[in-house]
């Protein structure tokens, strides 16, 4: 095992991308759905419609580009190769932040969110905002991205945020704080729990707490409201997490093989989880889009990144969490629990707002609400 930290730049060959053109050209089409909307998944014409344009259209190079100019960089810890992007900013004093995606997001979510954290002086801010930046660090989740793929079972999420920890500090950081929605949410509570020496504070957007031990009775309008949300989540959303958390290795031939599949299989999801009036690309553009799956295609990361499910889904940790926490919590989420729900978990919330728009990947849909939310709790724990 090695503690260095070593560039790690993003150069996919050329055949790899002629070979992605070449199965999209090649893709077997199911008939269309019987029906005039989602409700069956993807709609079939919108996905002939994306995969021509990803086949002919599409610039991975650009994206590539972009990823390169942000310090990829990896390192090995607990036997695993961790890659990550890593910007320092420019200003004195900035507290580094880990910022952490979840399923089936990428580091491609943080992309819009990375310059206004780093230095809110060149994007719209005054010198006086100078003291609002952040060094930022977006690890690739294990199995995920172009971070290394487990060999052997144990990668939960406390072992991930365990590697989380042991990143910071061999990157010289002694006192940090931590962000995530979806599993990053996840991983970042279990952060703020096994690292609190070190951890400033952790910002969610998505906080998770056991509902089982939740009094469900006198319940508010927005809880009713919430409860009922989920439940309809549960009754025709969850498909695919009873897939990933059971038999993650078989839903992953179809989807490594094919890149149709690979994008059905995740751009449905922001059609379902984001705040977006009816179609994905009312909130993202169909660039956006397929960069987030391409950090699934090109390293081939169906099977591998829906091993978390199994690894972590049907045995959640739901252990208190005493760092200072805030939350963020937006309109079109999954789960919108409420803050009395989150303080049965998290046991110092500084900060909590409910947003009036963004959803399920509120730092790729709204970025500038994402921003102001992040910097509006840091300073509270700086």
């Amino acid at each position: 095992m090695s503690d260095d930290v070593r560039p790690s730049r993003i150069e996919i060959p050329e055949a790899d991308l002629t070979d992605l053109a070449d199965r999209l050209a090649r893709t077997r089409w199911p008939e269309a759905e019987t029906v005039d909307d989602w409700s069956q998944g993807i709609p079939l014409a919108y996905t002939r419609e994306l995969c021509d344009y990803w086949a002919n259209q599409y610039d991975w190079r650009a994206t590539e580009s972009r990823l390169n100019a942000l310090s990829p960089s990896v390192t090995e810890i607990d036997g695993l190769d961790i890659h990550f992007l890593h910007v320092r900013s420019p200003h004195p004093g900035a507290l580094p932040v880990i910022l952490t995606h979840g399923w089936p997001g990428s580091i491609v979510e943080f992309l819009k969110v990375i310059g206004p954290l780093t230095d809110p002086v060149a994007h719209g801010g005054d010198a006086g905002d100078a003291g609002d930046a952040f060094d930022v660090i977006c690890p690739s989740l294990p199995g995920y991205g172009f971070s290394g793929k487990p060999t052997r079972s144990g990668w939960t999420v406390d072992r991930t945020a365990a590697a989380w920890a042991q990143l910071m500090a061999r990157l010289g950081y002694d006192r940090y704080g931590a962000q995530g929605g979806d599993w990053g949410a996840v991983v970042t509570a279990s952060l703020g729990r096994q690292d609190p020496d070190h951890v400033a504070g952790i910002h969610l957007n998505m906080p998770v707490v056991g509902l089982g031990s939740i009094d469900l009775g006198d319940l508010t309008s927005a809880e009713q409201a919430a409860l009922s949300s989920f439940a309809e989540h549960r009754r025709w959303g969850t498909g695919y997490s009873k897939e990933q958390s059971t038999r993650p290795q078989t839903v992953g031939y179809g989807l490594v093989d094919s890149p149709a599949g690979q994008a059905a299989w995740i751009v449905e999801k922001f059609w379902a989880w984001t705040d977006c009036d009816g179609h994905p690309e009312n909130v993202l553009t169909r660039d956006e889009l397929l960069d987030n799956v391409m950090l699934y295609w090109l390293p081939g990361a169906a099977a591998s990144s829906a091993r978390m499910y199994w690894e972590s889904f049907t045995r959640p940790g739901f252990d208190p969490v005493a760092a200072p926490t805030g939350c963020s919590i937006f309109p079109k989420e999954i789960m919108r629990i409420s803050r009395r729900w989150a303080e049965t978990r998290f046991t110092d919330i500084r900060y909590w707002n409910e947003l009036d728009r963004g959803g399920h990947f509120a730092a790729f849909e709204v970025p500038d609400l994402f921003v102001a939310e992040v910097r509006a709790f840091f300073a509270l724990v700086r």
